[in-house]
């Protein structure tokens, strides 16, 4: 077997593990999302892709949100945990390739703030993804503050173009259409006083 076919098996025979219902879709739907944004997406871009919240899914490894004060702080512990997480993944299946490895890693560990065009597309591909798949599972297990919370933090991540993907997605509420309505003119309303 083919050693990426075998890392993109392994995990997602890791993620399907996970507790959090959505994350195995969440999985797909992200390399979904980052095939449409860019379907000439190269190896290291799919596999961190695939794998980029892969920490959630192992209860003993997991960063745990009541653990930091700061949510940024949160998610750059989350982000450097899938990335060792993953880097595992890719030295037990046998991946020699060092730059594939190294960038895979510097993928994961950017995916929650980007910096670069290839994070900034891992970092759109996972948001809007937040928003497509796991937006309705948020809601249900936090409520409506904690999510509008949540969403004015991912709509402040979105490029403009991920911005306009996200306003056209569709919502199996009008509550959760209104969330990301709001979400979406509170980030424009931010990055405009920010200039």
């Amino acid at each position: 077997m083919d050693r990426l076919k075998q890392v993109a098996r392994r995990i997602r025979e890791v993620i399907a593990g996970s507790a959090v219902p959505e994350d195995p879709e969440h999985s797909r739907n992200t390399l979904g999302w980052l095939l449409q944004l860019d379907p000439t997406a190269d190896a290291a871009l799919r596999i961190a892709a695939l794998g980029h919240d892969i920490d959630r899914a192992i209860e003993e490894r997991k960063v745990r949100r009541a653990d930091f004060a700061d949510y940024d702080a949160f998610k750059a512990a989350h982000a450097r945990n899938s990335a060792d997480i993953l880097g595992e993944i890719l030295h037990e299946c046998g991946v020699e390739d060092e730059a594939l490895r190294q960038e895979v890693d510097r993928l994961v560990r950017h995916h929650e703030v980007g910096g670069d065009p290839r994070s900034d597309l891992l970092k759109d591909a996972d948001a809007i993804s937040y928003f497509d798949v796991n937006l309705p599972h948020y809601y249900q297990r936090h409520g409506w503050e904690e999510t509008r919370r949540r969403c004015a933090w991912g709509t402040l991540r979105l490029s403009e173009r991920a911005r306009s993907i996200a306003a056209g997605l569709v919502y199996p509420s009008d509550e959760l259409k209104q969330l990301v309505d709001e979400s979406l003119e509170l980030a424009q309303v931010l990055r405009g006083a920010a200039r």
